[in-house]
Parts: C-alpha cells; structure tokens; sequence
C-alpha cells in the first residue's frame, strides 16, 4: 500500500478523471473551456467556444444567453468543477457592475445543479497558466495550446475560448494533487477543512 501510495504522489496510478468547466465571463464575448484531467500531467480538451453577445442590445437577454450557455455546457459535461475568473476591477464602475453581473449568473447556472465552484483572479490565471501575472492573451493562449497539444488549425480565432481553457487549467493547477478526487472539494470541502475561518 505504500508503494501504491507514492506512485499516487507522483502521478503514476490514475484513478477516475475529473472534468473542470472554466468560465472567462464578459458581457459582449463569454469564453468557456472544458477539460477532463486524470493526473497533474495528463489533460484532455473537451470543447472550447466563445458566446458572443454584442449584437444583443437588452442587457437582461445578454444575461439570459449567458445563464443558458453555462447551464447547456454543466448538462452536456456533467463537470465536477466549475471555475470562473474574477472581473477586473477598473475604473469604470458600470463596465464591472454588467461583469460582476455576468458572472453572477455563470455561478447561478452551477449552483444550482450543486457543481462546486471556484473563483480566481485574472493575475492568478496568467501566473498558474505561464508563470507571469503579466502575461498577454496571447502568451496565454500558446501555452494553453502547448498544454493541451491543441493543432493550429483547431485554434479559435477569439482568444476568450482560451482564456476559459486558461481558467479551468487553472483550477487544476490549483486543486494540487496529482490525483483528483472528483467531486469533494468546493465550498463545503473548505468549510470542513477550515471551520475557523467560515464565520
């Protein structure tokens, strides 16, 4: 059981995959990145698109199609995590309220099917996805291809499908294990683990 134990540590037993669904929440483009992960270094593309919503003028219905696109992609992947970044907090007050909006309802969709959710900052993303908090879209996007071996021709013209992918690779990053334990984690693994601080 030992040996076991260590071959776990390093990545050389694999139990059941888990399936993440990262979310990059804007109100014009919604990014979203599916993956499926059986070990720290063994990662799988499951579906990568963006929801583009600038011709929708109704603020409300750009809120709906969101809710909807999310709820579509957590009943296609049933995932057993949803990960979404944090809007930036800029200087336009309106811009983060319709992005704060935005991804209120992402997190709704998952909430309400009990998917645990995890959210990170965009700094976070860059720094887990290429070691810099700093690092362009594009920077993001050659490494989020070069980790899922994704070939050029399948690359997506928006580079918000990748920074979804960012995200959820991300949360996989962040999980920390080598092998992932489906679906234990989230808000009330935390709670459990660290009574102290939920007060």
């Amino acid at each position: 059981m030992q040996g076991v134990r260590l071959l776990e540590e390093l990545g050389g037993v694999e139990s059941g995959p888990t399936i993440i669904l990262g979310i990059d929440p804007g109100t014009t483009i919604m990014g979203y990145g599916v993956i499926r992960a059986w070990s720290r270094n063994r990662v799988e593309l499951l579906e990568m698109g963006a929801l583009h919503l600038a011709k929708v003028s109704d603020h409300a219905a750009k809120l709906k199609r969101i809710h909807d696109r999310c709820a579509g992609l957590i009943e296609a992947h049933a995932p057993d995590h949803f990960a979404v970044e944090a809007p930036f907090f800029g200087k336009n007050v309106q811009s983060m309220l319709k992005l704060g909006r935005a991804q209120g309802v992402a997190l709704a969709a998952a909430l309400v099917r009990e998917v645990p959710v995890s959210e990170y900052a965009p700094r976070r993303v860059k720094q887990a996805i290429t070691g810099s908090g700093s690092a362009s879209k594009e920077q993001v996007a050659a490494m989020v291809q070069r980790t899922l071996s994704i070939p050029d021709a399948d690359m997506p013209r928006e580079l918000d499908a990748t920074d979804g992918l960012a995200v959820a690779l991300c949360h996989h990053y962040e999980m920390g294990t080598p092998t992932l334990g489906g679906k234990g984690g989230g808000w009330a693994a935390f709670v459990r683990e660290n009574p102290q601080r939920a007060r």
